[in-house]
């Protein structure tokens, strides 16, 4: 899978289950992000999977397994080094389980995800849900 290095930033985890996609709100703004994947940074010897599979646990307490890496980049609202990976459910019901961090959540349809992310999302992550909630 990936390299393990303890400069990687941020992994999130795109979760789909019944055509949608789980989308979190944060309680504090980043940049211009208000509505995000659920993620966070990367632990030394972690890799952006297992990451984004204990963040996804710490922040909606919900059990996911890692299906594939969909890329990195700079995040160009933030500047933060991202890694999206695509998971699927495995047990567990979505809520809001970090209560500092998360106000809510909420499952999306593909022809919403414009509403919470107006500027588009990463072109791979795009293409992958295009694909998934279809």
């Amino acid at each position: 899978m990936s390299e393990t290095t303890t400069e990687q930033g941020i992994s999130t985890a795109i979760i789909t289950d019944a055509g949608r996609v789980l989308m979190i709100r944060r309680r504090e703004r980043e940049g211009k992000l208000l509505w995000a994947f659920p993620g966070g940074g990367i632990e030394e010897g972690e890799t952006p999977e297992q990451a984004a599979v204990r963040e996804t646990a710490e922040e909606v307490d919900l059990e996911v397994k890692a299906i594939k890496p969909l890329g990195e980049r700079v995040h160009p609202q933030t500047g933060r080094h991202m890694s999206y990976v695509a998971c699927e459910v495995v047990a567990g019901e979505a809520r809001v389980a970090d209560e500092e961090e998360l106000a809510e959540i909420a499952w999306i349809r593909l022809e919403e995800i414009s509403t919470y992310v107006p500027w588009g999302l990463f072109g791979p992550v795009q293409e992958y849900l295009d694909g998934a909630l279809a």
